[in-house]
């Protein structure tokens, strides 16, 4: 895994399926998903690199209920006193109470995501957790230092999908409503439960005013984010 700095107070942690981030206060740590499970001792190794404990972790936002995305999440919980956030729409499957709706799959998407479940197979399912707080659409999340961010419903990839827009910093986390290509092509995400919703979703999300772009899969855009997620919006549309 590598931590790649992005900004004063941000850090890339890339996984070799999925990214996380981790967004570094005085007070403390955020964390924005949490990858693969067995994930966990990666993502404290790079938060020791930062010069900070695990201890510091204060919160852990999770954009979606997916594996790569809430695997190491229960680990991460246990580090001390973290809050757990996510959008109340995916909350009961973080916790376990229900199953998440699978993606309605195109036809291109198939041999993909055959390809993405064979590379899975054998791995076990992340155990539920708990979620402290259920986000809904413009709720602030204090992130330390004076800096909030705002959560952004972000429906269609998965029913409870969430954003996180950091306003004053002009910083977006996407989730995997957004992906970029090896050839560094911004395009809608795959695998989505309700796939022209999740386009209606990408359109909101290129509306912002954003200077970086974090995304669940592909590089961050990391200058002038909004001109190519408009770009990509229109290129759809």
């Amino acid at each position: 895994m590598d931590v790649i700095r992005l900004h004063p107070r941000l850090h890339h942690l890339r996984f070799p399926v999925g990214h996380a981030y981790l967004w570094d206060a005085p007070e403390g740590l955020t964390l924005i998903d949490s990858g693969l499970p067995g994930s966990a001792p990666l993502i404290a190794d790079a938060v020791r690199s930062l010069g900070r404990d695990p201890e510091d972790v204060r919160r852990l936002v999770l954009t979606h209920f997916h594996e790569d995305h809430v695997g190491s999440a229960a680990d991460v919980a246990a580090w001390g006193d973290v809050e757990v956030l996510a959008h109340r729409a995916d909350a009961p499957f973080i916790r376990g109470e229900e199953k998440g709706p699978p993606p309605k799959l195109l036809d291109w998407e198939r041999p993909i995501f055959e390809q993405v479940q064979a590379g899975l197979a054998g791995m076990e399912p992340p155990p539920p957790v708990r979620v402290d707080r259920e986000l809904g659409d413009g709720d602030l999340i204090d992130l330390g230092g004076g800096t909030h961010a705002v959560a952004v419903a972000a429906p269609g990839h998965t029913p409870g999908s969430v954003a996180v827009h950091v306003p004053d910093e002009r910083v977006l986390f996407t989730g995997d409503t957004v992906a970029r290509l090896d050839d560094g092509r911004v395009v809608l995400g795959v695998f989505n439960s309700d796939p022209p919703l999740a386009a209606e979703t990408f359109v909101r999300l290129a509306a912002l005013d954003t200077e970086i772009v974090c995304f669940g899969h592909g590089a961050p855009v990391t200058e002038n984010a909004s001109a190519q997620l408009r770009e990509a919006a229109s290129r759809r549309a």
